[in-house]
């Protein structure tokens, strides 16, 4: 079993993350910390094994953490979560011995992928992959835009593709199952579909 950390101030962001983790067999979330000094105060009497960590944090942010786990704990394996594709952050947090260095709006499989490969010990540390994250990113915004989908419809569309039910999906974004069906009925009759399978034929379709 994989234990994981995660310090991230965005509790909606970090209760998903939270739940794409757990749906996984090997992996656990031990801890989810608004900043991260709650996050390095856990670390002195708790064992994990990789901590996920937002760079822009009140109270002790991503480059605070990074710089502690690896003074402190230099066993723990450190994946820094961006929304940023800025070369200059990049390189400040392989300067900072990151292990790993993810945008927010990744794939979950992304997400799932990298932290298999820190924990078996190979970094992810390639900004050519990073760039690509960014492209798709930015490819699924279009996806919104082209179908006049909200934020929170093109979140739930992600949460279906990966093959959650609507009852987890609430739970994840801190919703009624109800609203979250209402969101499914309006995302339909956008991408004019019936079902389910047509939805994520849509979204391969597009190449999300």
């Amino acid at each position: 079993m994989i234990r994981i950390a995660l310090a991230d101030d965005h509790k909606l962001f970090a209760k998903g993350i939270e739940g794409i983790l757990e749906d996984e067999d090997d992996l656990l979330v031990v801890g989810v910390f608004p900043n991260g000094r709650e996050l390095c105060d856990y670390l002195a009497d708790n064992e994990i094994d990789i901590v996920l960590t937002d760079l822009n944090m009140p109270i002790m942010d991503g480059f605070g953490v990074l710089d502690h786990c690896k003074e402190a704990h230099p066993h723990l394996k450190v994946v820094v979560l961006s929304m940023y594709d800025e070369e200059k952050i990049y390189k400040k947090c392989i300067n900072q011995k990151a292990d790993a260095f993810i945008l927010k709006d990744a794939d979950p499989d992304e997400l799932i992928f990298t932290i298999h490969e820190v924990y078996e010990g190979r970094h992810v540390l390639n900004f050519d992959r990073v760039k690509k994250q960014a492209l798709q990113g930015a490819y699924f915004d279009a996806f919104r835009m082209k179908y006049k989908l909200s934020r929170r419809e093109t979140e739930i569309i992600q949460l279906i593709r990966e093959g959650i039910q609507n009852k987890s999906i609430a739970e994840m974004l801190n919703l009624s199952k109800q609203t979250v069906e209402t969101h499914r009925k309006n995302i339909h009759q956008k991408l004019q579909v019936s079902s389910r399978i047509e939805l994520v034929n849509k979204a391969h379709e597009m190449n999300l």
